[in-house]
């Protein structure tokens, strides 16, 4: 019989021989690069949903402020301690001299209101504004929303067809009239 001669294999040799290979060189490169991008991915993923949940706990802890502020605010308006003025009024609620014009033009026309189609055609004779019925009732009704936000209540109320102020923009107006901050 004849017998095989046994090698013996010194380490150094057998750690060469057990050389590990990368998991680029397993697989191949292109699935290697997929599996890293998954993982960032899912990564990237589970941030996001972290910062939503604390951008969420934040907006509600903003609305619960908001919500305090106005009830001081409101104790305040109630005892006769806070009273509005025109300047205060018009910074809060208008952005350009065009929501200022048609304030100051729904004031002029009283407790019986007027059209926003007259409102546009009064201010285009004025200046160029290039104002329509829509654009006006539209300006008005985001000059609506900011009052509302910052004030809870609303400066303009539709009667009719016709836009006019509400008591809340009298008592700021009074009988006096206004002053414009833009001009």
């Amino acid at each position: 019989m004849s017998e095989q001669p046994e090698h013996e294999i010194s380490p150094e040799l057998a750690q060469e021989m057990k050389k590990k290979r990368s998991p680029e060189e397993k697989i191949g490169r292109i699935k290697w690069n997929t599996i890293l991008l998954t993982r960032v991915l899912e990564e990237i993923k589970k941030l996001r949903a972290e910062m939503n949940s604390e951008k969420k706990q934040l907006w509600e802890e903003m609305k619960q402020l908001r919500v305090m502020q106005r009830t001081i605010v409101n104790g305040f308006k109630g005892y006769g301690l806070l009273k509005y003025t025109v300047p205060m009024v018009q910074q809060r609620v208008c952005v350009d001299q065009v929501d200022v014009d048609i304030l100051e033009r729904v004031f002029r026309a009283g407790n019986l209101g007027v059209y926003p189609r007259v409102i546009a055609k009064d201010l285009n004779a004025i200046s160029s504004y290039g104002l329509n019925r829509f654009s006006v009732s539209y300006r008005i009704e985001r000059m609506n929303r900011r009052s509302m936000d910052e004030f809870s209540e609303c400066l303009f109320e539709m009667r009719s067809q016709k836009w006019a102020l509400t008591a809340f923009a009298f008592d700021v107006w009074g009988e006096t009239g206004s002053v414009s901050k833009f001009t």
